[in-house]
């Protein structure tokens, strides 16, 4: 399974609107990595799919959306500011100038207006530069072959020689940003890549090794440690010293690449010795990797989606935003909208930007328990399975984010 970031580099323009790439003998997810086998039929709610039509399948059911994932991307990636991010989440969802500036709080509608603009600029600027780009690969005959992301998930490579870091720096550079001790809170994660790297190794030691992590441990474990904890877990995982399932299920810290970080002493100690050492520490975790990535692409072949009814839970209060879904997996887009200030409820939204994401809690109240039979309709069961819990939770008025009837 290829890593999502080789495959974004080497996906055309096309591929990566539609979600996933044509190789050779397969389909692989621009979101994942996942793939399907040309000559494999796969079935799925019993009904039979060739590979191109099951990767649709599989990208509608896991991941929802690819302007969602391709929003999410590190600003490296997508060279977007974070109010841009805000605002092409809020036009993607169809909002009114008038109710992107309410949902913001950005000047006036106007104001909106004038940003819907300049992203056209920014649309037309882009198609020039691509336009450029491609007349100059037949003349620059010293052009790299590939691009390389400025955040490298092989980093095997990545050591403390390859940023030449001495004892020195390294107890220099944790002062700085751990004034109150590596075991307090890092002041800022605006910095240069070699600082980036010397501060990541120290997160990491807060993960035990050999333990499994959910996604919500770590987030509580990296809120301990700096605001945006997503920014951390993002490049913890690119930077190779967190390892992770597939569907973001479980996290684990990856030993080799640690243990090659820290116990490097820089240029100085870099002799012909440690170096094959390394090298070897460097070929035993990509063979484990690799293995992994297998494991990982065998087990998402065996994914049961499940349908489902989840709650939204304002801990504060107690209201209840209930809604249902035919793939559980999908609701890490309930989470994002909330993020980007885009979701439909707007009594929820509301209450999220005034309390805060940790005030919430999203899981799964019933899994819809399919039957054995051609004639079982899941769209009406699931119907039915989530009036039953807005019956039995009422979650309207002061109880819940609903009005009289259901609210989207």
């Amino acid at each position: 399974m290829k890593s999502t970031d080789v495959i974004l580099q080497t996906a055309s323009l096309e591929e990566i609107k539609r979600g996933y790439l044509k190789e050779a003998s397969s389909y692989a997810c621009i979101c994942c990595g996942y793939s399907t086998e040309v000559g494999i039929i796969y079935p799925e709610d019993g009904v039979l799919y060739e590979a191109e039509r099951y990767i649709r399948v599989h990208l509608e059911k896991t991941h929802g959306s690819v302007f969602e994932y391709l929003l999410e991307q590190d600003k490296a990636i997508t060279g977007l500011s974070d109010v841009q991010r805000s605002l092409l989440a809020q036009f993607y969802a169809g909002k009114k100038d008038a109710e992107v500036q309410e949902a913001l709080g950005i000047g006036s509608a106007s104001t909106i207006r004038n940003h819907r603009y300049m992203l056209k600029e920014k649309e037309r600027q882009a198609k020039i530069f691509l336009a450029l780009m491609e007349l100059l690969k037949s003349k620059d005959t010293h052009a790299p072959a590939e691009f390389v992301t400025p955040v490298n998930k092989q980093v095997g490579q990545m050591n403390r020689g390859s940023f030449d870091i001495s004892d020195q720096d390294r107890a220099k550079v944790l002062t700085k940003y751990f004034p109150e001790g590596t075991d307090g809170m890092l002041t800022t994660f605006q910095m240069q890549q070699k600082h980036k790297f010397i501060v990541l190794t120290e997160i990491i030691q807060r993960f035990e090794t050999g333990r499994t992590y959910t996604e919500k441990q770590v987030k509580v474990l990296l809120k301990q440690v700096y605001h945006d904890d997503v920014e951390i877990r993002r490049y913890l995982v690119d930077y190779g010293f967190l390892g992770r399932e597939a569907d973001g299920s479980q996290y684990w810290r990856e030993v080799d690449q640690v243990d090659g970080a820290q116990s490097s002493t820089g240029a100085a100690s870099n002799d012909a010795h440690s170096t094959t050492v390394e090298e070897n520490k460097v070929k035993k975790g990509e063979l484990e990797r690799m293995n992994r990535r297998k494991e990982l692409q065998e087990q998402a072949k065996e994914v049961k989606i499940e349908a489902g009814v989840y709650q939204i839970r304002n801990e504060q209060n107690g209201k209840v935003f209930l809604d249902s879904t035919p793939n559980l997996k999908t609701m890490n887009g309930q989470k994002f909208m909330l993020q980007m200030g885009t979701h439909l409820n707007r009594s929820l939204q509301a209450e999220w930007n005034e309390y805060g994401e940790s005030a919430f809690t999203i899981e799964v109240v019933e899994k819809l328990k399919k039957q054995d039979n051609p004639f079982f309709d899941t769209k009406d069961a699931l119907a039915k399975l989530l009036q039953a819990w807005m019956e039995k939770l009422q979650p309207y008025g002061e109880h819940g984010y609903h009005g009289d009837s259901k609210n989207s």
